[in-house]
């Protein structure tokens, strides 16, 4: 501008105008929210909420992911139950399915819609208790479902499959037996994972799953049984200082620490209406076997992102020579600027959506 100041005053401003105009940032402020809002109503459509457009990014950054056991790579809905013990009389029976309903842990819901149909009778009192149990007072009765340790009965003979015991009125009655049915897809879903990512399992059962689980599961996939809420949480910060990037993927309160210690909680939930705990997205349970997609679907969003912005600086680059040798006049630049914009949204709009048609 200073050079054609000096030779054509006339020149000088025109260069400065189209200088100006050719210089803003819009198309490369631009590329980074339209990829991502549009990837965070794709995913919203195939049924994986997000809390935030910035969980893409992170999921895009991840380098293990972590899964919970029950009612996360398990099917609630398909769970077969057997009961063991003394006979619930049917006033027991309707305490115990009003004591579940309070519930939202997988093997209460599961449970409760094993029972029988009860009236309601909201408890006096409720209390959960994380990784443990719940409990319930009514007017003349009290229940506890949960660990044999916490019903009041230590001394049971340990199942290989996963167990909810009960108890009335601090009477040991028995236990339901859950046996678990891997979700669909689920073996094809960690053999995929497995080529990219470290696996880890967190059970809050025993080992009793421990052989079907090294049938499903890659080799090198590390597993963990007996696991507390506090156990969870812990090990996903010494993977952290490790310089690890965690992605959970969990389902009810007992999660709920490692959910948000993790740069990306993922709840899993059969019913995206309930309660679910504090977590960076949502992903039902139908959608399972599509994890691995959402988390390619976000490194190629990632990959959009930076080629919109070298095409946006390449653009502006190629401007600014014309725009400052004057031969671009202030109106020319006005015009192909906002093309540069809507170029930058067409680009970024179809590629998202092509990346979403993969997934």
């Amino acid at each position: 501008t200073a050079y054609w100041a000096f030779t054509d005053m006339s020149i000088a401003i025109n260069v400065f105008t189209a200088v100006l105009i050719i210089a803003c940032p819009c198309a490369l402020a631009m590329s980074t929210p339209f990829t991502l809002g549009n990837l965070l109503r794709i995913f919203g459509n195939k049924k994986f909420y997000l809390k935030n457009a910035g969980v893409i990014e992170q999921l895009a950054k991840a380098d293990t992911l972590i899964f919970d056991k029950t009612g996360t790579i398990t099917s609630n809905k398909k769970s077969s139950i057997s009961y063991e013990g003394i006979e619930l009389s049917a006033e027991e029976e309707s305490l115990l399915k009003n004591t579940l309903r309070a519930s939202n842990h997988p093997l209460s819901r599961t449970l409760y819609d094993m029972l029988a149909e009860y009236e309601i009778s909201p408890p006096k009192e409720f209390r959960e208790v994380t990784g443990k149990g719940i409990e319930a007072v009514y007017n003349r009765s009290a229940m506890k479902v949960g660990s044999a340790e916490f019903v009041g009965n230590s001394s049971a003979v340990a199942t290989l499959n996963t167990s909810v015991h009960v108890s009335a009125n601090n009477e040991y009655k028995g236990r339901y037996i859950f046996y678990n049915i891997y979700r669909e897809g689920a073996k094809e879903l960690f053999e995929e994972l497995g080529k990219e990512y470290h696996l880890s399992i967190l059970s809050g059962d025993n080992e009793g799953e421990r052989n079907r689980l090294e049938k499903l599961l890659p080799k090198q996939t590390k597993m963990h049984f007996n696991q507390k809420p506090e156990d969870k949480l812990n090990y996903i910060k010494s993977l952290q200082e490790n310089g690890q990037k965690t992605i959970m993927v969990g389902d009810g309160l007992n999660d709920a620490g490692a959910l948000a210690q993790s740069e990306v909680g993922i709840a899993i939930s059969e019913n995206v209406n309930v309660f679910s705990p504090a977590c960076d997205g949502i992903l039902d349970a139908s959608a399972f076997d599509k994890l691995f997609g959402f988390i390619k679907a976000s490194k190629a969003g990632i990959k959009v992102i930076k080629i919109s912005i070298v095409l946006s600086f390449l653009y502006n680059i190629v401007g600014l020579y014309f725009a400052v040798t004057g031969q671009l006049s202030p109106i020319i630049a006005a015009i192909l600027m906002p093309l540069s914009s809507i170029s930058i949204i067409v680009f970024t709009t179809v590629c998202t959506n092509f990346i979403g048609k993969k997934i």
